[in-house]
């Protein structure tokens, strides 16, 4: 299956998504004030910290927010991506702090923008590598916390990625799934949904189905 995300464009734009702040959209710069910092809150409003978490997997880290977020806590953090230019957009980030880019500011107008890690993280307890989220590597091992957002409707079998989930989540641990099952069939054919078609009714409910017999679920926001 080749990667569409590869190019220059795509990681310009998530690396305005994952990094953007309010200084830089009272610029005119072209994003929702609502989704501003929104990989750091998928952290700080999903994760329950009463729970210390010493090893967090973050699939689908796309060019690293959410991961980097992680290190303020825990003390190991994988990053997991299936775009090796993503990957190594993040270990810029994690090498030099900061890496530019040209976003689309309307039309063929492009703007610069820098995007930054946090001067406060300790980006030595983050390691980034490129993966299959359906086909991990089979020493990864488990974690006290993992996190995939955005992923499960990119996946061209996502029932494989559930199917793996629950011998990534130690015991105990957290599961913090985002998902806005926009099923594609470019990405995912139809007859691999999770949900989403007049005979599987809604996805939610399937995803609920599958997850059930190994998880509970404590907590479900609209983000």
């Amino acid at each position: 299956m080749s990667n569409p995300y590869e190019s220059e464009k795509l990681v310009a734009e998530y690396l305005f998504f994952h990094y953007a702040d309010a200084e830089t959209v009272s610029g005119g710069m072209p994003v929702p004030r609502e989704a501003l910092d929104f990989p750091a809150r998928l952290v700080t409003e999903l994760t329950d910290f009463s729970r210390p978490a010493e090893r967090v997997l973050d699939l689908g880290c796309a060019v690293g927010r959410s991961s980097f977020e992680f290190a303020r806590t825990a003390k190991s953090v994988l990053g997991i991506d299936f775009s090796s230019a993503f990957i190594r957009a993040a270990n810029i980030l994690k090498q030099d702090g900061r890496l530019s880019c040209e976003v689309v500011l309307e039309g063929e107008r492009m703007e610069k923008f820098t995007a930054q890690v946090p001067d406060s993280l300790d980006v030595s307890r983050v390691l980034f590598e490129t993966g299959d989220a359906t086909a991990l590597r089979s020493d990864i091992g488990s974690f006290d916390t993992v996190l995939a957002a955005n992923l499960l409707c990119r996946l061209p079998e996502p029932a494989r990625f559930l199917e793996r989930l629950p011998g990534l989540v130690a015991a105990g641990g957290q599961l913090l799934l985002a998902t806005p099952f926009s099923w594609l069939p470019e990405y995912t054919a139809p007859e691999h949904w999770i949900g989403g078609r007049p005979s599987t009714g809604s996805s939610w409910d399937a995803l609920s189905e599958a997850l059930d017999p190994h998880f509970e679920l404590q907590l479900s926001k609209d983000m």
